[in-house]
């Protein structure tokens, strides 16, 4: 009589997606593990969870392009099984189950007692803060809130993540404390949106106060944020920024547009005034500051004279640090029932034309730093260098500072002092000095 072989479930999760992903996925693994999973992050697996964005079109199409590819991996019988999970599920779960049938099961972004019982494991309350990262060893995103009640017209976040809720002080610090204690380096807060971090459970504001927490944990050399909203920023953020060292002069606004006929229309709560006035309060307060925003163009009715206004804006903002999509119409958004009638050609001109611009002012701005001297950490080694970041800088996002690998030997994760040798519009070089 034949028996049948046991063969060890191992299983692979795939991340795509923002950072707020990367950081559910390792919660995920986290808890696997903790079941006595094996789990491997976008290795070999025959069993796959593949963890969805459902932001924007290209996200969407990725997802699902990722979701065929491993259905039909099944279908050739090289995994046994697919699991879906995330903003596309989320979003799109009935027509999902309609158009690909053959994934095991479809969650949502709330389901994940649900999906570890379909893998066989548990949930566990107790794993505060027990996550198998997937970045680089020296830096860890940490998540402290989910969710968005903010009402922008273009944003389906509150569709697939629901209200805004944020994570407690203490629980933070707990996972602060086990990822410093595992060599992370780098804490980058992220949220929908930092600014209204606390107002759920503390009735105020309460950004600062949490970082005032954060800066005491041993072995934690730089805290950085992203993703702050403008209207009702916290100010008394500035002044901790000001003076912790460990918190990165750096901020991550997404600002969206300028003009005030756009900004109404995307429901943002605020004006051209009222935004220019709020980063000069920004400079006056951390002179030194990075702010890195992110920008709109082709939205519904933006005409001409709008992205002119815009363009201006991005010349005389000299912004270190930005970023520019074209509109995507999303299905259930409030700009849904608007006509998406800036031509896909043109929103992609406007785009390249914002990037034209900022990469000239970021060309600028490096120029100035040669000869000068930086706290670098190193992320990883690549080609003939070392590849590193200032505190000015996020990972995959922002400048990198490139160190001639034949002439340093360097760690990864570790800190080194560099002097500014040469500069491009994204890159630096630079020479160890201590």
């Amino acid at each position: 009589m034949r028996t049948k072989s046991l063969k060890k479930n191992k299983i692979n999760v795939v991340t795509l997606g923002c950072s707020k992903n990367v950081y559910d996925s390792e919660v995920l693994m986290g808890q696997l593990k903790a079941s006595g999973k094996d789990v491997v992050h976008e290795d070999e697996g025959n069993i796959v969870v593949i963890n969805t964005c459902g932001f924007i079109n290209n996200a969407k199409e990725e997802s699902v392009n990722t979701i065929l590819e491993y259905v039909q991996k099944k279908e050739e019988g090289d995994v046994d099984k697919v699991f879906v999970t995330g903003c596309l599920s989320e979003r799109y779960k009935p027509d999902l189950v309609k158009e690909i049938p053959n994934v095991d099961q479809y969650f949502g972004t709330t389901e994940l007692p649900g999906l570890l019982k379909a893998l066989g494991a548990d949930y566990k309350h107790e794993l505060i803060g027990e996550r198998l990262t997937t970045t680089p060893k020296n830096y860890a995103y940490l998540k402290i809130a989910e969710g968005c009640d903010r009402p922008c017209s273009f944003c389906a976040i509150p569709i697939m993540r629901g209200k805004h809720r944020s994570t407690p002080i203490e629980d933070l610090v707990t996972e602060a404390e086990k990822l410093a204690a595992n060599g992370v380096k780098e804490l980058i807060l992220i949220a929908q949106d930092l600014t209204y971090y606390g107002l759920d459970l503390y009735k105020k504001r309460n950004l600062a106060e949490l970082l005032e927490a954060l800066v005491k944990v041993e072995g934690l050399e730089w805290i950085r944020l992203h993703y702050a909203f403008p209207t009702g920023f916290p100010m008394d953020v500035l002044e901790v920024m000001n003076r912790e060292p460990k918190i990165c002069n750096y901020l991550d606004i997404p600002l969206q547009h300028i003009s005030d006929g756009i900004l109404k229309s995307m429901r943002r709560g605020t004006t051209k005034e009222k935004t220019t006035k709020l980063l000069k309060e920004f400079r006056a307060a951390v002179p030194n500051m990075t702010i890195r925003t992110t920008l709109i163009v082709g939205y519904p009715g933006e005409t001409e004279e709008n992205f002119q206004e815009l363009k201006q804006w991005v010349k005389d903002m000299r912004f270190e640090r930005l970023g520019c999509f074209t509109y995507s119409h999303e299905e259930n958004t409030h700009a849904f029932n608007l006509e998406d009638n800036v031509p896909e050609e043109v929103k992609i001109d406007r785009a390249n034309q914002i990037m034209e611009v900022q990469s000239q002012i970021s060309w600028e701005l490096n120029q100035k730093k040669i000869g000068q001297e930086f706290k670098v950490v190193i992320d990883r080694k690549e080609g003939n260098y070392f590849v590193g970041r200032t505190e000015f800088d996020s990972p995959d996002v922002d400048n990198e500072v490139l160190i001639d690998a034949s002439k340093t030997y360097l760690k990864t994760g570790e800190f080194a002092t560099v002097k500014i040798i040469d500069a491009e519009d994204f890159d630096l070089y630079g020479e160890v000095i201590s």
